[in-house]
C-alpha cells in the first residue's frame, strides 16, 4: 500500500509523541485540535507506514550504571562484503553497543559503546571487538561530558523550510 504524504497534523502528532510516547489519545487530540477518532486514525496510519516504528522508554544512562559512553572508529583491513557482514554481525549481539554506522572516509565504522567503567571497556576491547577477524584498527574516544542528547527528530522542520521556499 503506498505512504500518504504527511500533512502538518501528522507532523505535529510525531513532534507530540516524541516528546511524550504516554500521551493518552484524548490529550494528544486535543493539542493538535482534532477529535479522538480522527487522531487514533492518523496514529495507526502513522505505525502501519513504518514513521512510527515503536515505542520506548528512555533511560537514564548513569542512573541504570552505565556512566561511560565510548565512540570507537575500526577501520576494517579490507572492504569486502564479506568482512562487512562479518563485522556488522558480531556487533549485532553486544548489548553495549548502542549505535553502529558505516562510514565514508578513513574509517569503516563509527561505534556508541556504553558501560559501567574502564575495566569494562577493556573487557569488551580484549574479549569482543578484537576477536573480530579483519579489524586493521580500533581508535577509542571517552566522553567526558554529554553535552546534548535527544532522539526527537526535527519533522517540523521539514514543514517550516517548505513555509520558507
Amino acid at each position: 500500500m503506498p505512504k500518504r504524504e504527511m500533512d502538518s497534523t501528522d507532523r505535529k502528532i510525531l513532534e507530540l509523541l516524541q516528546v511524550d510516547g504516554r500521551l493518552s489519545i484524548n490529550e494528544l487530540a486535543a493539542k493538535v485540535g482534532l477529535s479522538s477518532s480522527p487522531c487514533l486514525r492518523r496514529v495507526r496510519m502513522l505505525e502501519r507506514d513504518g514513521v512510527i516504528s515503536r515505542y520506548v522508554a528512555v533511560l537514564d544512562q548513569r542512573a541504570v550504571g552505565l556512566p561511560v559512553s565510548v565512540f570507537v572508529s575500526i577501520k576494517l583491513e579490507k572492504q569486502r562484503q564479506e568482512s562487512l557482514d562479518r563485522f556488522e554481525k558480531a556487533i549485532e549481539r553486544w548489548p553495549e553497543v548502542l549505535e553502529c554506522y558505516l562510514m565514508t572516509g578513513s574509517r569503516d565504522y563509527w561505534l556508541r559503546v556504553v558501560v559501567p567503567d574502564l575495566d569494562a571497556y577493556e573487557r569488551f576491547v580484549k574479549q569482543k571487538l578484537t576477536r573480530i577477524e579483519g579489524i586493521a584498527s580500533i581508535e577509542s574516544s571517552f566522553a567526558l561530558q554529554q553535552v546534548k542528547y535527544t532522539n526527537v527528530l526535527p519533522v517540523a522542520w521539514r514543514r517550516q523550510a517548505a513555509l520558507r521556499c
